[in-house]
């Protein structure tokens, strides 16, 4: 049996928003798994869906850098312990010249984008150029994860949120691309940032996810004493309007445009409304959302227990 710390239940408390002893019950039900526990927490009504499961923790930055034709792109994030370094002059050239790295490597993976050379300095690997400027800055730092993105049928735009927390990349496909059409993928890319959806269409919501998510509300409804006294046509119509509710939430082109005058317009029908105002054929084929930190659990610092610990050494 699991431990269950004090720690755990703040953790948990601040993922779902559920109650202290509602987060260490699910905790014990759970033998302190954190994602069990949440959906623990989900199945009994006590978590929304819509807060996340990540623990967005670490510090560092997501950059991005796109061609001059707008045709490719890659966003990185480049970590690291404080956010003092996070907003050093040094850290972020460097996060830079990765990205810049990154858009030409051939890399499969991340063993093989650090073992290449650095092309800025041949005689020196990814690593050690890595190693370099830990011992420079003096704090650990990690090179977490990069992603590509190419266009040749229309433009890629990029959006850097407070000063490289999120980064997002967005794939727009077009036959005509102009201003307007950039300042679209620019305002996507924003609603993106805020609203972190998961999918670009419904066509992307695999099967599985679906289940799961029914599965979920399914207990909901049956651990609700009145719910669970429907017929089960009417549970199931009830299940599939939450499904429906959840997936304008999840798929962006579902989602209310942030930017709506009457507040009802979705993406969809924003991204139609200038595909008909340009003359033009526009299809929102993917994004990429790197948010600093996601799913990575921050270092709990006490800055005077460790003054302490190092003067009784």
């Amino acid at each position: 049996m699991a431990n269950i710390t004090a720690s755990m239940v703040k953790e948990l408390r601040e993922v779902t928003g559920a109650g202290m002893m509602d987060c260490k019950k699910a905790l014990s039900e759970t033998d302190g798994d954190m994602d069990a526990a949440v959906e623990f927490l989900r199945k009994k009504g006590l978590a929304s869906a819509e807060k996340k499961a990540g623990r967005i923790a670490a510090e560092g930055v997501v950059d991005t850098l796109v061609t001059e034709d707008g045709k490719k792109a890659v966003i990185v994030e480049v970590n690291a312990e404080t956010d003092f370094v996070a907003k050093n002059e040094k850290f972020r050239t460097f996060v830079a010249e990765v990205a810049a790295q990154a858009a030409e490597s051939g890399a499969a993976d991340m063993d093989a984008f650090l073992a290449e050379s650095w092309k800025l300095d041949t005689s020196m690997t990814v690593k050690d150029k890595l190693s370099s400027m830990i011992s420079i800055i003096g704090e650990n730092m990690n090179i977490r994860r990069y992603e590509k993105l190419e266009e040749q049928n229309g433009v890629i735009v990029s959006y850097i949120h407070a000063g490289g927390k999120i980064g997002v990349l967005v794939d727009v496909e077009s036959d005509k691309v102009n201003d307007a059409v950039k300042e679209m993928g620019k305002n996507l890319a924003m609603q993106i940032a805020a609203l972190s959806p998961k999918f670009t269409n419904r066509s992307e919501v695999s099967a599985d996810f679906l289940e799961k998510e029914k599965e979920i509300l399914k207990a909901q409804i049956m651990n609700d004493p009145k719910e669970s006294q429907k017929p089960e046509k009417v549970i199931e119509g009830m299940i599939q309007g939450r499904i429906n509710k959840e997936l304008k939430d999840f798929v962006l082109l579902d989602q209310v445009y942030v930017k709506a005058e009457d507040g009802k317009q979705t993406v969809d029908k924003y991204v139609a409304e200038v595909a008909k105002a340009e003359g033009a054929s526009i299809k929102i084929k993917g994004f990429v959302r790197f948010e600093t930190g996601e799913g990575l659990e921050k270092k709990n610092e006490d800055f005077a227990a460790e003054v302490a610990a190092q003067m009784n050494k």
